[in-house]
């Protein structure tokens, strides 16, 4: 079984009568994926703000990396690495120049060398030495997260790390945050990409108005969410009404000449439903099964849809998000 990463007991913070976190409690195992999601204000980059040591708890313990965020500070920076909301590189440094600031600020022996591994890595060594003014969204994505990689944190955090970034960005973060994790790195990421989560994640929380509201692995939530069904296409209305009597739990599409029939998904079930249809005569065209994804996880469990495709609001859940140079290098 493998041990803890981070691990979080009865964490909460207020600001004046607004409560942010409310006493939440969560582990995430060293060498995973662990997926914060919520909607805006739910409270994921305070959380994040207090696992890396740049915001105080009210109450509560968190150990991050075996030490006490209060009491051991140093020791929990010195194992870290945070890509924030918002790409923190220098703008009037070229992408070179900015990874050798935070090469020179963490004190990297042979920092040349890694910075040119770096650049290699993350595809940049063509853009090297422009101006990071001049790096579209997606390179400035990957320069921030190639210098939160300095020093080599067994542990990182990403807040929200592909808002505004294009699919093939997106994507190609994705593959970054593979390599990571097979290297035996612990990802603590949160997003409002349920696509994500659920490519990523090991394990996923969903935090609503400052308390988890539920955690497991991405399949594990889906199957706390009813809404599984076998979807059967027919070839005319006749046959659509035909099987819609001797299934008549099933909801009908006429325009489509769909039927949707709830079912738990295995294959005893559907050799039962399909057998059925046979004993009637009845043949579908095409036949499907359908699962609950996390976009019906998140609006069972907040009531609310996800802003996948939006971008998220600095400090909207109270504080802002964390800068990653700022965040590594004190």
């Amino acid at each position: 079984m493998k041990t803890s990463a981070i691990a979080v007991s009865g964490l909460r913070k207020a600001y004046g009568d607004k409560v942010v976190l409310d006493g939440i409690d969560f582990e995430v195992a060293t060498g995973s994926v662990y997926s914060m999601l919520g909607p805006n204000g739910a409270g994921k980059t305070t959380t994040v703000n207090v696992l890396t040591t740049l915001l105080k708890a009210d109450s509560g313990t968190v150990r991050v990396a075996g030490h006490d965020v209060a009491t051991e500070t140093r020791q929990v920076r010195a194992a870290i690495g945070v890509t924030g909301q918002f790409a923190a590189v220098d703008e009037l440094l070229s992408g070179r120049e900015n990874l050798r600031l935070m090469a020179d600020l963490k004190r990297v022996r042979s920092a040349s060398q890694v910075v040119a591994g770096l650049l290699e890595r993350f595809d940049l060594v063509d853009s090297a030495d422009a101006l990071a003014s001049t790096y579209s969204g997606g390179m400035r994505r990957k320069l921030d997260l190639a210098m939160t990689l300095i020093g080599n944190p067994r542990i990182i955090f990403l807040d929200e790390p592909t808002t505004g970034l294009d699919p093939r960005s997106r994507r190609t973060m994705w593959g970054i945050v593979r390599e990571l994790v097979a290297e035996g790195t612990t990802l603590f990421l949160t997003t409002q990409y349920l696509e994500e989560a659920d490519q990523l994640a090991d394990r996923v929380a969903v935090l609503d108005q400052g308390r988890l509201v539920a955690q497991g692995t991405p399949e594990e939530l889906k199957r706390q969410v009813p809404g599984t069904h076998v979807r059967l296409r027919f070839a005319g209305l006749e046959q659509l009404g035909a099987a819609a009597r001797i299934l008549p739990r099933a909801v009908r599409d006429d325009q489509e000449l769909i039927l949707r029939v709830p079912s738990d998904g295995e294959s005893r079930s559907l050799r039962a439903l399909l057998d059925r249809l046979d004993e009637h005569g009845l043949s579908a065209q095409e036949f499907s099964v359908h699962t609950p994804d996390l976009d019906d996880v998140f609006l069972a469990l907040t009531g609310r849809t996800s802003t996948q495709g939006t971008q998220g609001t600095q400090g909207t859940d109270g504080a802002g998000s964390a800068n990653s140079t700022e965040a590594i290098a004190r």
